[in-house]
């Protein structure tokens, strides 16, 4: 059942209260999963199951989507500022350094994670942060084109879409190799999210700057793409293998963007065997 913590945070002006929406389930060592952009915790739903029978899975609403309210006011969407946002969710939680998995702009963040030190093992599925200006320029137009449709659809055309193989694959090919395999109420719930979502463009925002630099030697870290990822290309993942020498690469065969849903056994099996 999905719950809400809140936590102070330090803004401009003074420490602030900030609130993160979150399921958690299982036991073991603690596991944070982290989505993408757009997305919402429900994005891990597929790997759940095979995660939490070893470990103590904590799957969050990033602040600004899903259930989780906007960052308080002047705190920015940055990697430096949503970093330390995360850590303090997890000391409220009583957590220390748990294993982070992200995906997208999870998987950016679950880095920034590990080079705080606010992580014991990092995963990263097609993260961002690896890309020339060019592909973060098409990655972010289209970001914003999904968006502007998801806000464009009223709710029965995007249920109708739902409801058939070809209305998913419309609604979610970008993201998904395999967007047969998302459950029509899936497909409506994040279309809902991608359209409401009040952290989208001031994180696309904070994203112009932002190119991952940090070798992280010395953390268990784990690069994992997807062959069909039509989002973030596939060779930024030979980037940041070049960035992170040290870290695993790891290729997702028939998995696109959110590999989660593509191939759920893989991708659990990639997440438990770097935080063992």
């Amino acid at each position: 059942m999905t719950a809400s913590i809140e936590f102070t945070v330090q803004a401009p002006g003074g420490p602030r209260t900030a609130s993160v929406a979150y399921e958690r389930v299982g036991r073991g060592e603690p596991l944070l999963l982290l989505h993408g952009i757009g997305h919402h915790w429900q994005a891990w739903e597929p790997v759940l199951s095979a995660l939490s029978a070893e470990r103590d899975v904590i799957a969050v609403d990033l602040p600004g989507f899903g259930a989780s309210p906007a960052l308080p006011g002047g705190v920015p969407y940055d990697l430096d500022s949503v970093v330390p946002v995360l850590g303090a969710f997890c000391a409220a939680l009583g957590i220390d350094r748990p294993h982070v998995a992200g995906n997208s702009l999870g998987g950016l963040l679950a880095l920034g994670m590990g080079r705080e030190k606010l992580a014991r093992s990092v995963t990263a599925l097609s993260p961002a942060g690896f890309w020339t200006p060019a592909e973060r320029r098409y990655a972010f137009g289209t970001l914003r084109g999904m968006r502007l449709a998801a806000k464009a659809m009223p709710l029965p055309l995007v249920e109708r879409l739902s409801r058939t193989a070809a209305g998913r694959f419309t609604l979610t090919s970008t993201i998904y190799a395999k967007p047969a395999r998302r459950s029509p109420e899936a497909v409506v719930a994040e279309t809902l999210a991608l359209r409401e979502a009040v952290g989208f463009e001031p994180t696309l925002t904070a994203g112009l700057t932002v190119q991952f630099q940090d070798d992280l030697s010395g953390l268990p870290v784990t690069v994992a793409w997807g062959t069909g990822d039509r989002l973030l290309m596939r060779r930024q993942g030979v980037r940041a293998k070049n960035i992170m020498p040290d870290a695993r690469l790891v290729r997702l065969p028939g998995c696109g963007h959110v590999p989660m849903n593509d191939d759920p056994a893989l991708v659990a099996r990639v997440i438990l065997d770097n935080s063992r």
